[in-house]
C-alpha cells in the first residue's frame, strides 16, 4: 500500500492526524508545515501521484540562492495531511507542534518521476512565502547511511534575497492557515481545525448544501448611502462566483451556475479545498490584480487567454452555508464574522472582501481617487436574497456596464482585426443601437474578435432601429449573441455613448438580459463639462493601437487628453517640448524628438530658440488642437521644459525626480519625496508632488522666473547633494547605475537649460499606458506605485476629486532668490 509506512507509524485513536488515503486525482499542491517535535524542522511536501511526497528540512528552507539546506527524504503523506494544524500527543511519533508555515502549488521543470529517479528534481513554487526556482539533490550515499539525504537549494532569480537580507523563517514564522505561531497552536492544543468557528452563527438554519444559490445582485445608484445601517466594500473587476466546496471537493460556479472550475486553473481551487471547513457555499470574486494594486478585468481576460493562472486571486465577501447550517436567514454582519474566521490571515491566493464603516459618499471618493471601481453598500443587518435587490447598492466612479454587440467594423489599420464594435441594448422594442467602442482593445483581443464575430455574421441589422448612413457605414452586422463590457463618459442626449472604451468579453452574462443600466434615482443624462473641449483635429486611423496590452488606441488617447486639456494645458503650452515619439505604438521603434520634422501636423508650432545659433526650431503647442496633433504624431510622452517661451532664461519651475534603484521599496521613495519637500519648505519654496509614471516620484516647487538656469540647478545640485550626505544609505546623487542599487537618485539635472521632465498628466510609453499623476500629499500614504494612474482610470480619478491637488501650483511661485540670499 502507498501510505503504508505512514500509518504503520501512528495510533490514529491517539492523534488527529488524517488516516488519509491516496487520491486518484492529479493536483500540484506543496505545503511546508513547521513541525515543534524533538527539535524543531520543516516538513517540504509535494504533491505528486495522489501522495505528498515529504522531506524533513533540518534547518528550514532558505531563500538565498545557492544556500544548501539538508532535507531527509521521509515517508509519503496522505494529500489531506496539508491541512493538518495542530499538537501530535506526546509519546506519538514527530510528537509536537504543527503549523501551515506555507501552501501553494508547484510546477515541476521536466519530468518528475524521471527528477525523483535520478536525484535531482527542478520545480517552480507559487506560494504565499515561498516562490520561483528550486532544486532537490540527492547526497551521495555513504555505507552506514540509514537515511535518504537531499539538499534543497533556492535557485537564482527574481525570488531570492540576498545574505543581508531578513530570514524568511524570522520575518514570517506564523501559520498561513491560521495566521498564529507555533505557541499559540500549542496552547490550542486538540489539532482538530482549530481556526473552525466555534460558536453558532445567529439565524442559521440547518439544512444541505445546496448545488447552486443564484447570487445576489446590486442595483446601481448615484450616490452611495450614508448611516450605521450600511457598510462598503471596494467593487472588484472580474468575474462573480460561488465556491461549492464538499468534502475537499471544489466547484467555481459563475453566476449563472455555470461550473467554471478548470478555467482557473488549481492554485485556487486547491487554496478552497484547503479550508478548514467540510461543506461550505461562498460568494466572491475572482480577480486579477495589476501593477497599479487594483483588479482589472482585461489583464483577467488577457490571463485566460494566454493560459495563465499565476495571478488569479479569489476575494471571499459572503458565507452561505458553512458545514450543515444554511446562513441566508442570518445578518451579512454575522456571515461575514463567520466567514472571517475560516479564511487565510496571511494574503495568498484567497482574500477576504474588508469592509468600511464610514460614510459612503466619503468611501466612494476615497475609492475613486485610488483609481479603483466603485463601491458595493450593503445592509448589515439584512439576509442574504437571490436577485437584484435594494438591500446591496452600487455606486461606480465611471459609468461602465454590458453592452450587446450587434456589428463590428474591420480595423483601417490593416489586419484580421476590429477597429470598433457596434453595441446595443434591449427594450421594449428590440435592440436599440446605442454607439461605437473603439478603443481598449489589445492588439490579440481585437484579432480574436475578428474571428469569432465573423463567425456569427449576417445580412441583416439586429438592431430595431434605423441607423443614420454615417452610423451604418462600414458595419459588418453579426447576430446578437454576445456581450461586451464597455466604460464610457456618459450619455449623449440622443442615447449614444461617449468616450466609450471596451473591457472586455461577458460570457457569463446572456445577450438577451443586456438593457440600459440606469442608477436609481435616475437622472438626466450629464452635459458635456464646461471646461471639456471638443475635438476637431481628424485623426487617421484612428483605431491604430498605441498601447497593445492595454488596449488604448489613438483615439483612446486624444479622448483621455480632451478631458484633462484644462489641467494639463498650463503645463505644456508654448514651452519647448521634447517627445518619445512610437509611430507603431509603444512596443515598436521609438525615438526622442525635440526639433520639429517635415510633415508635422499643422496645428504643432515651430518654435525659435534664442540662444541657438543654427536655427534650428524647437517643438511647441498652442492650445488643444496642437495637441491632437501630437496624438496623431504618436507623441506617447511629453516632456516640457521648466521655462516658457516668454522667459527663455528664468525657470518657473524646480523638478526634483526620485528614482528608485532595484530593491528600494515604495514606502522608502514616498519618505523621501517627503524629506525633499521638507528642504524646500525650509528654503521657503512649496512643494507638489506627483506620480512619474514610472517607477518614482517628481517633486516640484513652483518658481517666480527670476533667478536664471545655472542658479536653479546650482540651488538643486546642493539639496541632492545634501540629501545624500545626510543619509548616504538612503539617497545617492549621482547618475552611476552601478551605485544605485537600493537606493534612490535624486536627480537634479532636470533644472538646466534644454532638460526636460514629463509633464503632469502625460502619458509614458511604458505598459498598461501609465500617467504621470499630480498628487495631494495626504494621499501618498495610499498609494501603491508610481504607475497606479493610468489611461483607464485617471478621468474617474479626476472626477472623484473635490478639489485639485495642484489648485494652488500657479500662486505658489515663489522667487528663488529668497530661498538663497
Amino acid at each position: 500500500m502507498v501510505l503504508e509506512a505512514y500509518r504503520r507509524k501512528r495510533d490514529f485513536t491517539r492523534t488527529h492526524e488524517p488516516p488519509g488515503k491516496a487520491a486518484p486525482v492529479a493536483g500540484h499542491r506543496f505545503v511546508v508545515q513547521k513541525h515543534d517535535a524533538r527539535r524543531l524542522h520543516y516538513d517540504f511536501r509535494l504533491e505528486l501521484h495522489g501522495v505528498l511526497k515529504s522531506w524533513a528540512v533540518t534547518r528550514g528552507p532558505s531563500l538565498v540562492a545557492g544556500e544548501k539546506r539538508l532535507a531527509v527524504h521521509v515517508e509519503d503523506h496522505p494529500l489531506d495531511y496539508g491541512d493538518f494544524e495542530g499538537t501530535i500527543p506526546q509519546g506519538q511519533y514527530g510528537g509536537g507542534t504543527v503549523a501551515v508555515w506555507d501552501r501553494g502549488t508547484w510546477t515541476p521543470l521536466g519530468d518528475a518521476e524521471t527528477g525523483l529517479a535520478k536525484g535531482h528534481l527542478d520545480f517552480e513554487l507559487h506560494g504565499e512565502k515561498l516562490a520561483g526556482r528550486w532544486h532537490l539533490v540527492r547526497m551521495k550515499t555513504r555505507a552506514n547511511d540509514r537515511r535518504d539525504n537531499w539538499l534543497l537549494i533556492k535557485g537564482d532569480d527574481d525570488a531570492a534575497r540576498g545574505a543581508a537580507d531578513p530570514d524568511i523563517l524570522v520575518a514570517r514564522p506564523e501559520s498561513v492557515k491560521t495566521g498564529r505561531t507555533i505557541a499559540e497552536i500549542a496552547d490550542g492544543a486538540s489539532g482538530k481545525a482549530p481556526d473552525a468557528p466555534a460558536e453558532r452563527v445567529r439565524g442559521a438554519k440547518p439544512g444541505d448544501l445546496p448545488a447552486f444559490v443564484a447570487p445576489a445582485l446590486a442595483t446601481l445608484v448615484t450616490s452611495p448611502p450614508t448611516g450605521r445601517r450600511w457598510i462598503h466594500e471596494i467593487k472588484f473587476d472580474g468575474y462573480r462566483l460561488e465556491a461549492r466546496i464538499a468534502q475537499g471537493a471544489v466547484k467555481l460556479l459563475t453566476r449563472g451556475g455555470l461550473d467554471w472550475t478548470a478555467k482557473f486553473g488549481d492554485a485556487v481551487r486547491d487554496a478552497l479545498a484547503a479550508l478548514p471547513v467540510g461543506t461550505a457555499l461562498i460568494d466572491g470574486e475572482l480577480v486579477v490584480e495589476i501593477h497599479s494594486g487594483g483588479s482589472d478585468f482585461s489583464a483577467l481576460q488577457a490571463d485566460l487567454s494566454d493560459g495563465r493562472a499565476d495571478r488569479f486571486i479569489f476575494y471571499a465577501f459572503d458565507l452561505l452555508y458553512l458545514d450543515g447550517e444554511d446562513l441566508r436567514a442570518a445578518r451579512l454582519s454575522d456571515r461575514k464574522a463567520a466567514l472571517r474566521r475560516i479564511m487565510p490571515r496571511a494574503p495568498g491566493r484567497l482574500r477576504f472582501s474588508e469592509h468600511f464603516d464610514e460614510d459612503g459618499p466619503l468611501v466612494l471618493r476615497h475609492a475613486c481617487g485610488l483609481g479603483l471601481e466603485g463601491v458595493i453598500s450593503k445592509q448589515a443587518d439584512a439576509p442574504y436574497r437571490s436577485g437584484r435587490g435594494r438591500i446591496w447598492l452600487k455606486s461606480k466612479c465611471a459609468m461602465r456596464q454590458e453592452f450587446v454587440i450587434g456589428g463590428y467594423v474591420p480595423s483601417t489599420s490593416g489586419g484580421a482585426r476590429v477597429g470598433a464594435l457596434v453595441l446595443g441594448v434591449h427594450d421594449t422594442q428590440g435592440l436599440r443601437y446605442v454607439g461605437r467602442v473603439g478603443t481598449g482593445f489589445s492588439t490579440r483581443m481585437a484579432e480574436d474578435l475578428f474571428r469569432a464575430l465573423a463567425s456569427i455574421g449576417t445580412t441583416v441589422s439586429p438592431f430595431a432601429d434605423r441607423l443614420a448612413a454615417r452610423e451604418a457605414r462600414g458595419i459588418r452586422y453579426v447576430r446578437p449573441e454576445c456581450v461586451a463590457e464597455v466604460a464610457f463618459r456618459a450619455w449623449t442626449a440622443d442615447g449614444r455613448l461617449r468616450h466609450a472604451s471596451f473591457r472586455g468579453i461577458r460570457d457569463d452574462k446572456p445577450a438577451t438580459e443586456i438593457v440600459r443600466e440606469m442608477p436609481v434615482p435616475q437622472t438626466p443624462p450629464p452635459a458635456r463639462s464646461a471646461t471639456e473641449r471638443k475635438r476637431t483635429v481628424a485623426l487617421t486611423h484612428p483605431d491604430r493601437v498605441y498601447w497593445p496590452d492595454a488596449g488604448v488606441t489613438k483615439e483612446g488617447l486624444a479622448d483621455y487628453y480632451a478631458a484633462l486639456w484644462p489641467r494639463m494645458a498650463p503645463f505644456i503650452v508654448d514651452r519647448p517640448l521634447a517627445l518619445l515619439r512610437c509611430p507603431e505604438g509603444m512596443t515598436g521603434p521609438r525615438f526622442f524628438q525635440k526639433n520639429v520634422w517635415k510633415g508635422m501636423n499643422a496645428h504643432i508650432r515651430a518654435l525659435d530658440d534664442p540662444a541657438d545659433e543654427a536655427g534650428d526650431h524647437l517643438i511647441g503647442i498652442h492650445d488643444l488642437d496642437g495637441l491632437m496633433g501630437l496624438v496623431q504624431s504618436a507623441a506617447l510622452e511629453i516632456h516640457p521644459w521648466g521655462a516658457s517661451c516668454r522667459d527663455w532664461e528664468r525657470p518657473d519651475q524646480l523638478v526634483m525626480d526620485l528614482d528608485p534603484g532595484d530593491g528600494v521599496p515604495w514606502e522608502q521613495v514616498i519618505d523621501a519625496a517627503q524629506a525633499v519637500r521638507a528642504r524646500l519648505q525650509t528654503s521657503g519654496l512649496t512643494a507638489f508632488v506627483k506620480t512619474s509614471g514610472g517607477k518614482g516620484l517628481h517633486v516640484v516647487a513652483p518658481l517666480k522666473p527670476v533667478a536664471e538656469w545655472e542658479a536653479v540647478k546650482a540651488f538643486s545640485k546642493n539639496l541632492a547633494q545634501t540629501l545624500a550626505a545626510d543619509r548616504p544609505d538612503r539617497f545617492i546623487a549621482t547618475i552611476t547605475k552601478s551605485k544605485r542599487r537600493g537606493k534612490i537618485l535624486l536627480d537634479y539635472l532636470r533644472n538646466q537649460r534644454g532638460a526636460t521632465s514629463v509633464a503632469p498628466y502625460s502619458t509614458r510609453a511604458r505598459a498598461g499606458a501609465p500617467v504621470s499623476m499630480p498628487l495631494a500629499w495626504d494621499e501618498l500614504g495610499a498609494i501603491t506605485g508610481s504607475a497606479q494612474f493610468t489611461v483607464g482610470n485617471a478621468a474617474a480619478r479626476i472626477a472623484s476629486l473635490r478639489t485639485d491637488p495642484w489648485e494652488e501650483f500657479h500662486a505658489a511661485r515663489h522667487p528663488l532668490a529668497s530661498a538663497t540670499g
